[in-house]
C-alpha cells in the first residue's frame, strides 16, 4: 500500500512538473517567435521605404521611363538623398512603411554618404550604433553618384508584445494553477485517506483489546459458576455475578464512547443548558477520581482562585470534560501522578480552568493532533495507557459547542496543561 501510494504521488508530481515545464517553454517559444515576427517586420518595411523613396525620386524627377530599364539607368546615375530629401519626408516614409507591417514603436533614422558622415537624421538619433539598429543601402547597386545609406534604430517593445499575448498566458497561468490545485488536494486527499486507514486500523485494534479483555473475564466467570463446587457456594456466586456485572458495565461505557462520539459527529447531541458553579462540578469530580489517583501514590491538589465561577453549561458535559482531563492526566503521568486544578477570572469575562500534569508530556506535533478523533499519543513505555482516543476530540467538541476554547502547553517529559476558558454568567 505505501508502495503504491508512494508511486502515485511521484507520478502525480512528474505530471505537473512536465506540464508547467511545458507551459514555461509554450510561452518562451511564443515570444520568440513574436520577436522573430517583429524583426521580419523591421526588415520588411526598411525594403519598402528603400523602395518608396526611390519610387519619390524618380516621380518628382516629371521624366517619362517607358519601361522599368531606363527607370533603373536614371536612379543609378541621379539618385541621392542629400539635398532632394528632407528629414520630415524620409520619417514619414519610414513610419508609413512600419504602421504597414503593424510595427508602431517609436524609431530614429540617419543617412549617411560613401564615407560614413551622416548627410541627414532625425532629431533624436544617436550616433552610436547599437543591437537595436538596422541598416539598408537607399542608392540602387552599380549607383554611379552616391552610395547612401539609411539607419534605422527602432527598440522592441517587450512589454507590449507580453501585453498582445496576455489573454493567452493569463489563460495559461489560470488553468496551470488549477491543475497545481487539483493536484495538491489530490495529494492532500491521499495523505488523509492514508491517515484516515492507519486511525481505522489502530481504532479497530484497540476495541479489540479493550472489548477482548471484559469478555475474556465474563468467559472464566460463566465458566467458574458451572463448577460442582461453586454453584453450591452463594458467596462465590455472588463474586462471580458482580464481576461479570462490572466487566458488563465496563463494555457498555466502551460501545457508549463509540456512540457517543457518532453523535457528536452528526451534531445529534442535545445540550441542557443552566447556570452552573464550576468549582462545585470541579470539587465533585475531584473527589470521584481522587480515589484512583491515591491508589497510584499520586496527589489531587485544588487551587479554587476564580471570584465568578458561575457558567451557563451542561451538567452532565461539563462533568464529562472536567473528568476526561483529570484522567488523561492521571493515565499519562510516568510514576506517581500529581495534579494541579486551578481556577481565576480573566479580564474579559472569562473563567480559566487549568489541569497540570507530571506526566510524559507531548512534542509539538502530538499537540497539533492531540483534539483529533481516534487520535492517540505515543507513550513511549507506557503500556497500561487503554482508549479509543476519543476523549480529547469529545473534550474539544464539547467546549466548542459552548462556545469556549481549549488549549495545550507540553513539554516531553515535563508534562502538560491543559487550560479550558468558558464564558462565565452574573451568579444572580
Amino acid at each position: 500500500m505505501k508502495k503504491i501510494f508512494s508511486l502515485i504521488v511521484v507520478l502525480i508530481t512528474l505530471s505537473v512538473v512536465g506540464i508547467l515545464l511545458i507551459q514555461m517553454s509554450w510561452i518562451n517559444n511564443s515570444l520568440k517567435l513574436k520577436h522573430d515576427e517583429f524583426q521580419r517586420g523591421v526588415d520588411i518595411a526598411m525594403k519598402q521605404a528603400r523602395e518608396a523613396i526611390l519610387s519619390k525620386f524618380a516621380y518628382d524627377a516629371n521624366r517619362y521611363f517607358p519601361n522599368e530599364e531606363s527607370k533603373d539607368f536614371f536612379l543609378q546615375n541621379n539618385f541621392k538623398v542629400d539635398g532632394t530629401f528632407t528629414k520630415e519626408q524620409i520619417g514619414e516614409i519610414i513610419r508609413a512603411k512600419l504602421k504597414e507591417n503593424n510595427i508602431k514603436q517609436p524609431f530614429e533614422f540617419c543617412v549617411t554618404n560613401y564615407f560614413k558622415f551622416i548627410i541627414l537624421q532625425s532629431d533624436g538619433y544617436q550616433t552610436v550604433n547599437d543591437q537595436n539598429t538596422k541598416m539598408i543601402e537607399l542608392s540602387p547597386e552599380d549607383a554611379v553618384r552616391s552610395r547612401e545609406t539609411l539607419f534605422l534604430s527602432i527598440k522592441e517593445d517587450k512589454n507590449a508584445i507580453i501585453r498582445g499575448m496576455s489573454w493567452m498566458i493569463i489563460a495559461s497561468v489560470v488553468f496551470t494553477t488549477i491543475i497545481v490545485l487539483a493536484f495538491a488536494v489530490t495529494v492532500r486527499t491521499l495523505f488523509n485517506q492514508k491517515k484516515l486507514s492507519e486511525i481505522k486500523s489502530d481504532f479497530i485494534n484497540n476495541m479489540t483489546h479493550e472489548l477482548k479483555t471484559p469478555l475474556a473475564t465474563i468467559s472464566l466467570a460463566i465458566d467458574a459458576l458451572t463448577n460442582e463446587k461453586v454453584i453450591h457456594d452463594v458467596d462465590k456466586i455472588r463474586s462471580y455475578s458482580g464481576m461479570i456485572k462490572e466487566e458488563n458495565k465496563r463494555m457498555n461505557k466502551q460501545v457508549e464512547k463509540i456512540l457517543q462520539a457518532a453523535r457528536l459527529e452528526k451534531e445529534e447531541i442535545k445540550l441542557s443548558i443552566q447556570k452552573l458553579d464550576a468549582h462545585q462540578v470541579v470539587s465533585k469530580v475531584a473527589d470521584n477520581i481522587l480515589l484512583q489517583i491515591q491508589e497510584k501514590n499520586g496527589t489531587l491538589g485544588l487551587q479554587l482562585n476564580a471570584t465568578n465561577p458561575v457558567i451557563e453549561a451542561d451538567e452532565v458535559h461539563f462533568s464529562n470534560i472536567i473528568f476526561n482531563l483529570l484522567d488523561n492526566a492521571m493515565k499519562y503521568s510516568k510514576d506517581a501522578p500529581h495534579i494541579e486544578v486551578q481556577t481565576l477570572n480573566t479580564g474579559n469575562g472569562m473563567l480559566s480552568i487549568k489541569v497540570k500534569d507530571n506526566g510524559i508530556g507531548m512534542d509539538k506535533e502530538t499537540q497539533a493532533r492531540i483534539f483529533e478523533k481516534f487520535y492517540r499519543a505515543h507513550t513511549g513505555n507506557i503500556h497500561n495507557v487503554k482508549g479509543f482516543g476519543l476523549g480529547l476530540s469529545y473534550v474539544k467538541a464539547i467546549v466548542d459547542a459552548h462556545n469556549g476554547k481549549i488549549k495545550v502547553e507540553s513539554t516531553p517529559g515535563k508534562g502538560s496543561t491543559f487550560t479550558l476558558i468558558m464564558p462565565v454568567v452574573d451568579a444572580g
